[in-house]
């Protein structure tokens, strides 16, 4: 490490000891025992009053500061009790990033009310379903996204308003109309106050198998993991968090949001991404703070020199994903003093977090906190997709650098909120994901559905996913949802998709084994595909082949597949690549393939 980055290291406060790093987190979120009716809307009153006129949000469109943040939020909590809803009832929000976004949820989960933060990749039959799943009263939409709600209309509750933010339509209520006629300066009253075991969000995750779920997300769990992650961070007024991840997931709207809000920071959200914008964003705003996700701190290291990309005050990045090659890449590169990986999933009862900043580690859990996070590596079965059981009908015990399925023990007592599963509004993938007489009769613990390995040490590595998820661009893809669009293009007689590992890209891209009737038609295809998912859930890759192997559960063999991946030579099977550059597929040769694998051509 250069001694530019030592001497910006010696900046961070001394924050770089792990124990430190720990009894700061348990210090911030013994707040939730000492407080347990302050929920984070109560909470950014209190900070309003401490605050005031300091930014809170900010944004190239908007900055919102304490005092206009609490407003605002009180302003959307007037209106959801004027629209009926109440404690327990659902409001839909799906827009793109900007301050108002956190303002909105805000004002509904203030009196009692779930925010259902949709994702806005989304459209056509899976976006029907996301509603679907949360049954929402209301719908926000952006301006921006209704003409993507509009085509679905039909297949949403009779009742369902809409209303749509930042725009005027005629076909659609204005929401932006009524706040702006909202001049009550005074709190809003409801007729209960919500507790921190209420539900406040439903936020979405595709878990490992099938469409995505709706997660349930309590007032305890937004102030937890805010607290948590501000003490890590040795979060203060002087910083500012650079949040470019979506607001819709659980990490860049509520654990980047909520971890600077309650150390006194500020947020600058961008609304999306962007390698070019970047460093010139974080010189800008005088950023201290980035919340990343690997796929980002990659895209960054292999984009070309910037001249900003030293000129910088982050003291801190803070995110999970982060591969052991890229990590110290990244880090010297760009003269980033400390790293924070951590591991968690948005329904999951436990977390890893990295203080020790070990290269390639999500993780490692001290003993002196082994008895609050409950974790445990248990050998798994690839073809039954479940953990392995011994003699006695229990799971059995991961050794050192066995790789596992990870499982968090869920807490049966209320004292213990933080490892209780809360699981999704659909009971039955609830009960999916607990397993049940683990290590002794009637425990329960939660699957998490990822596999991992424990060194000698005790740091943990993440190795893969179980089941039909992979994730790649930062996003989990649910595979069956995919094969699903794949088989209803015509032409298409069978099909199953899978992800396959590129060389120096995290994640796995998409792959889909298509078996062709006489009228597949590859440009058709491509149309149908791109017209009916996400860019980042499209398949990248395309084998055409005669029939698909089935395991001894009748279940697709993809294993072998996988392992073949996109390599010409490994298969005679046509092969092909999704070329967005022509908007079509082009066929894979080895020369292609060599390409791909350098990293030569753009993903």
């Amino acid at each position: 490490m250069s001694s530019s980055v030592e001497a910006k290291a010696v900046r961070t406060r001394k924050a770089g000891s792990a124990a430190a790093d720990w009894l700061r987190a348990l210090e911030a979120s013994a707040r939730l025992g000492r407080e347990p009716h302050v929920t984070l809307p109560l909470l950014v009153d209190e900070l309003a009053e401490k605050w005031g006129p300091a930014p809170a949000l900010l944004s190239a469109d908007r900055t919102l500061s304490y005092t206009e943040l609490a407003r605002r939020s009180h302003q959307y909590a007037r209106w959801a009790l004027g629209r009926g809803i109440g404690a327990g009832d659902v409001v839909g929000l799906m827009m793109h990033n900007c301050p108002d976004y956190v303002a909105i949820w805000l004002g509904i989960v203030r009196i009692g009310g779930i925010a259902a933060l949709l994702n806005t990749n989304q459209s056509g039959d899976a976006l029907a379903h996301a509603i679907g799943a949360a049954a929402p009263k209301q719908l926000i939409v952006g301006g921006d996204l209704l003409d993507v709600v509009t085509p679905i209309r039909r297949q949403l509750a009779t009742d369902l308003e809409i209303w749509v933010a930042g725009a005027s339509r005629p076909d659609a209520h204005c929401l932006d109309a009524v706040i702006g006629n909202d001049d009550e300066a005074g709190p809003v009253v409801a007729a209960r106050t919500p507790a921190l075991r209420d539900t406040a969000l439903y936020i979405y995750t595709s878990g490992t198998t099938g469409r995505p779920k709706a997660a349930r997300v309590s007032h305890h769990r937004i102030m937890q993991w805010s607290y948590w992650f501000s003490g890590l961070m040795n979060v203060v007024p002087a910083d500012r968090m650079y949040n470019c991840l979506p607001l819709y997931h659980s990490v860049g709207g509520v654990v980047a949001i909520g971890a600077a809000l309650v150390g006194g920071a500020s947020v600058v959200i961008k609304e999306k991404f962007s390698v070019r914008e970047f460093w010139d964003d974080v010189h800008r705003w005088n950023c201290t703070l980035f919340q990343y996700i690997g796929e980002l701190c990659r895209y960054l290291v292999n984009a070309p020199p910037h001249p900003l990309e030293r000129q910088h005050r982050l003291r801190l990045c803070c995110g999970n994903g982060l591969r052991g090659d890229i990590w110290e890449r990244f880090a010297q590169r760009f003269e980033i003093p400390r790293i924070l990986e951590f591991y968690a999933a948005t329904e999951a009862n436990f977390s890893l977090f990295n203080c020790e900043g070990k290269p390639g580690s999500i993780g490692r859990i001290p003993p002196f906190l082994a008895h609050r996070f409950p974790v445990a590596l248990v050998q798994f079965d690839d073809e039954t997709e479940t953990p392995v059981r011994d003699q006695n009908g229990l799971c059995v015990p991961c050794a050192a650098d066995e790789v596992g399925e990870a499982l968090g023990r869920i807490s049966s007592s209320n004292g213990d909120p933080g490892a209780r599963f809360e699981g999704y509004t659909d009971s039955q993938a609830s009960a999916a994901k607990v397993l049940r007489n683990v290590f002794s009769e009637r425990d329960a613990w939660f699957r998490t559905g990822d596999l991992m390995r424990k060194d000698a040490a005790g740091f943990f590595y993440f190795v893969d996913r179980v089941g039909e998820t992979f994730r790649w661009k930062g996003e989990n893809v649910a595979a069956l949802e995919v094969a699903e669009t794949v088989m209803s293009c015509p032409g298409v007689k069978e099909a199953v998709v899978y992800g396959v590992r590129v060389a120096g890209a995290e994640g796995r891209a998409g792959m889909a084994a298509v078996v062709p009737g006489p009228e597949l038609d590859l440009h058709l295809l491509h149309r149908h595909l791109a017209n009916r998912l996400p860019d980042y859930a499209a398949p990248l890759f395309l084998r055409i082949c005669s029939h698909i192997e089935a395991t001894g559960t009748f279940k697709p063999s993809k294993r072998g597949l996988a392992q073949q991946g996109f390599d010409p030579s490994a298969s005679s099977d046509a092969l092909y690549f999704n070329c967005r550059d022509r908007g079509s597929y082009i066929p894979i040769d080895q020369n292609l393939y060599f390409r791909l694998q350098s990293g030569e051509v753009r993903l």
